[in-house]
């Protein structure tokens, strides 16, 4: 016979989805959602004969960003692992971003938001995914519960 306790389907999960510092790093996420996506949408919109691949590369940290927000301000098991795909997605684009541009900068006419390792924000694009990957590490319930 199986060991294994299973919860009601009808139980409601209603942990806190994060405190203090992981708060802040959500909210931090969050805002570079809203910036990644407002920037991406003018330049696509506005300029995109200028440079395609610069501002799709734009679009997709925008998209990047929205969904590892959403994964890092969730309790579930799968939204934690939509967090670490998407979280280490976006560590290696900035890091190959931000090599590509350093090295050849003629690959990139315009500026994205993972160019030069994301400073035109400060370096925090290449700060973040690092921050984020240690927290979910940190909060893991598997770490916690073995620990």
């Amino acid at each position: 016979m199986d060991d294994v306790v299973t919860a009601p389907e009808d139980t409601e999960d209603t942990r806190r989805p994060a405190y203090g510092a992981g708060r802040v790093l959500i909210f931090v996420y969050g805002i570079f959602a809203l910036a990644a996506t407002a920037r991406a949408t003018v330049q696509l919109i506005r300029d995109s004969s200028e440079a395609m691949f610069a501002y799709s590369l734009s679009g997709l940290s925008a998209v990047v960003y929205i969904l590892a927000t959403v994964a890092l301000a969730h309790n579930g098991r799968r939204m934690r692992r939509v967090g670490w795909i998407t979280v280490s997605f976006e560590l290696v684009g900035v890091l190959t971003v931000g090599t590509l541009s350093v090295l050849h900068p003629e690959y990139f006419p315009r500026d994205t938001v993972w160019s030069n390792f994301g400073q035109g924000y400060g370096y925090v694009p290449l700060v973040l995914p690092i921050l984020g990957l240690f927290w979910m590490w940190r909060s893991s319930p598997a770490r916690i519960a073995a620990g």
